[in-house]
């Protein structure tokens, strides 16, 4: 069983789309944290001393 996953994994198309769909997730969630940190509102600056 294991030995017929590893060839149907090592198959230069299944790694292919594989690394294709991972990178994809990681590039999706870089995404999300950067808009989800804010860096596009405006700061707030507090003007009364």
């Amino acid at each position: 069983m294991f030995k017929v996953m590893r060839n149907f994994f090592q198959r230069p198309v299944v790694n292919f789309i594989g690394r294709t769909l991972l990178y994809l997730l990681i590039m999706i969630g870089l995404v999300y944290l950067y808009n989800y940190s804010g860096i596009n509102q405006p700061h707030f600056i507090y003007n009364e001393f």
